[in-house]
């Protein structure tokens, strides 16, 4: 099996899949495309993802887009270890937790939007960084209110983690890039110290990329 992942160390994105793969034991090639600098912009990038973000997951000459697709995907052509539940009601409540961040908080901070907020609305640096703050904060809460009527055992829908593990501990992430501590929020704090405890989670976050170790020494 060849699998390619167009990424970014960055990218919360990029993590989620990276988590994945790494949880399935699939040997993969990340190649770097720098979505800072305006990287997927570029002609040779647009001909490989029309949507110009990353990932871009390619396996034996196919193309996936968007982490969530991708997830999908990986479980049908490698379902061990499953990561969405093939109950219904289960698959629901974990794809509910999952878009939570990845169609509500993730979004609204992104590169593209925080640059449309500078550019468009004249936000300066201060603004762009608290309307990041405010938004994973939003989500943070959500989660916490949710896993409290739903307690992790010790993941999310059991004794496994899954989708919605990986979706939250991006969302934990996207804290540590905002400098939000997680004092606030003790039941999503626990889950994500769970899931980083699993080298699957730990390998895969943005600090441990070559990217991140590169970009800290600049």
């Amino acid at each position: 099996m060849s699998i390619q992942m167009y990424g970014f160390w960055r990218s919360i994105a990029s993590f989620r899949v990276r988590v994945a793969l790494n949880l399935k034991d699939l040997a993969f090639e990340e190649i770097p495309i720098d979505i800072l600098s305006g990287e997927q912009f570029e002609s040779g990038y647009a001909a490989v993802n029309a949507e110009r973000v990353v990932p871009t997951f390619i396996h034996d000459g196919h193309s996936v887009f968007q982490s969530l697709a991708i997830i999908e995907y990986l479980d049908e052509i490698h379902p061990s270890p499953r990561l969405i539940p093939l109950d219904a009601k289960e698959r629901a409540y974990a794809r509910s937790l999952a878009l939570m961040t990845i169609a509500d908080g993730h979004p609204l901070v992104t590169p593209r939007v925080r640059n449309h907020l500078a550019k468009s609305f004249g936000a300066d640096a201060h603004a762009v960084e608290a309307w990041g703050k405010h938004w994973t904060a939003e989500g943070l809460a959500t989660y916490e209110r949710l896993l409290a009527h739903r307690a992790p055992a010790p993941f999310a829908l059991g004794a496994e983690p899954g989708l919605a593990d990986i979706c939250i501990a991006g969302h934990v992430v996207t804290a540590q890039y905002v400098k939000l501590d997680l004092n606030s929020y003790p039941v999503v704090a626990r889950l994500a110290e769970r899931c980083f405890a699993i080298p699957a989670f730990a390998t895969s976050h943005p600090f441990e990329q070559p990217g991140y170790k590169v970009a800290s020494k600049q």
